[in-house]
């Protein structure tokens, strides 16, 4: 039985780790867990919207794996320049953004220059 429930979350990807991070902070137990997980996630749109958002995360996850974040992160960087954005407002939000190593951080603002 819980081979099979990993099987499954294994096959969600990210998305399965997400779900899971949710329930297990849930204070619910079981079926009511997922349940209020899920409306947790689709803020408004309640288990509908989660099991959305669930999509949208794993569609995500799954092109930043084929891609690479390096690639992406570069790709958002050439289209913020296209609609216009100054090389100081893209800089200053490269190094506000808290998710990302200073080693992209460093290429990220190198790029931007170049671009």
């Amino acid at each position: 039985m819980m081979d099979e429930i990993v099987n499954k979350l294994a096959g969600l990807g990210v998305a399965g780790l997400v779900l899971v991070g949710l329930v297990a902070t849930s204070s619910y137990a079981g079926a009511v867990a997922i349940t209020t997980s899920l409306a947790f996630l689709g803020g408004p749109f309640g288990m509908i919207g989660g099991a959305v958002a669930l999509t949208l995360i794993a569609g995500v996850s799954s092109m930043i794996a084929k891609v690479g974040v390096e690639t992406l992160a570069k790709a958002v960087v050439q289209e913020l320049k296209k609609s216009g954005r100054s090389e100081t407002s893209i800089i200053q939000e490269i190094n506000n953004f808290p998710m990302i190593t200073q080693g992209l951080r460093s290429q990220l603002r190198e790029y931007v220059r170049l671009v």
